[in-house]
């Protein structure tokens, strides 16, 4: 059945109308009131149907974010980044995950999407763009006209974690990466380039494939917690998976960072209140700049030149150094 607002309204424990308000970025909700509400229609896929009006006036100014649905925690600063600029301009937003974005892919419907799913291909997004439909891609390549591609600049801070790890003292490694997508390319990119740079041998045995779930780093140090012997540091292609396998490394007993060093990327919540090393991405301003883009390309300013995001890296408790081992 179609959620609707009563429901995202029960669920958040407000009336309707501080939903309504939430949802049109009103000054008289709270910022921790409207990032409830946000999570919760995120958590429901609640997806306002503004054809009406749409068709009434003409323009729905309405901006669609599509996003998987594996992970909803990572996407909440994005979502804030990007409702807190397209409320400014007093646009709506609708969020949906791959199931329907299709058919909100209309200017019938939205004005414009901002799109973070892997599920929906490159052909999808140039036969809509094709159409004069404005799309912000992030995270992928697509050299098309309409779209304007946001990336995470993914290889300089891979390549200054890894290298903080050699100077450490790690000399033997294991690579969890993920789904095969640019970022997992170019982080891994990144962690062999160092690693020849430094003289390090890596064995293709060594990388070991996750889908991005918490899950598939607990398996995957499950995995390497039946070999013969750990490795000095695995460096992962997220914090999830990172997490994960740190909660398998704990319940074996194995020390972090004593036996084995764990790092991450994104730099979630979780990794801070678990003393995770990671990159740091700025997700809220992530957000707020592909809305800005968007928008921007909406009303007609046709730049479509790939922006690139930068991202720091956070060393935490996860990581040691090997003379310091006991």
């Amino acid at each position: 059945m179609n959620v609707v607002i009563k429901d995202i309204a029960k669920a958040a424990g407000v009336s309707t109308a501080t939903v309504s308000n939430a949802l049109n970025g009103r000054k008289n909700v709270s910022d921790s009131t409207r990032e409830r509400v946000l999570r919760i229609c995120a958590e429901m896929d609640y997806q306002v149907n503004h054809a009406g009006r749409a068709l009434k006036s003409g323009e729905s100014k309405t901006i669609l974010f599509n996003f998987s649905d594996f992970d909803r925690e990572f996407y909440l600063k994005i979502i804030h980044g990007i409702s807190d600029y397209v409320y400014s301009r007093q646009y709506d937003l609708i969020i949906c995950t791959s199931g329907s974005c299709d058919r909100f892919m209309s200017k019938s419907f939205t004005s414009g999407c901002i799109m973070l799913d892997k599920s929906c291909n490159d052909q999808l997004l140039k036969r809509k763009a094709q159409k004069g439909y404005p799309i912000v891609a992030l995270d992928r390549i697509l050299d098309e006209p309409n779209v304007k591609c946001l990336l995470v600049n993914n290889y300089p801070p891979m390549r200054e974690l890894v290298q903080g790890l050699v100077r450490r003292g790690y000399r033997d490694y294991a690579f969890l990466g993920g789904i095969n997508t640019l970022d997992n390319r170019e982080r891994y990119q990144a962690f062999t380039d160092v690693l020849k740079e430094n003289g390090i041998p890596f064995h293709s045995e060594s990388y070991l494939t996750g889908d991005y779930r918490e899950k598939s780093g607990y398996q995957a140090a499950k995995l390497l917690l039946i070999g013969e012997r750990l490795p000095q540091a695995l460096v992962c292609a997220n914090d999830n998976m990172a997490i994960g396998a740190m909660r398998a490394f704990r319940e074996a007993g194995v020390r972090i960072p004593e036996d084995v060093a764990v790092t991450g990327f994104d730099d979630t919540p979780l990794a801070e209140m678990l003393g995770l090393t990671t990159v740091a991405i700025p997700n809220y301003e992530r957000g707020y700049l592909a809305a800005q883009h968007l928008i921007a390309n909406i009303e007609g300013a046709q730049s479509y030149e790939t922006f690139k995001i930068q991202a720091r890296v956070v060393w935490r408790a996860s990581v040691g150094s090997v003379g310091a081992r006991s």
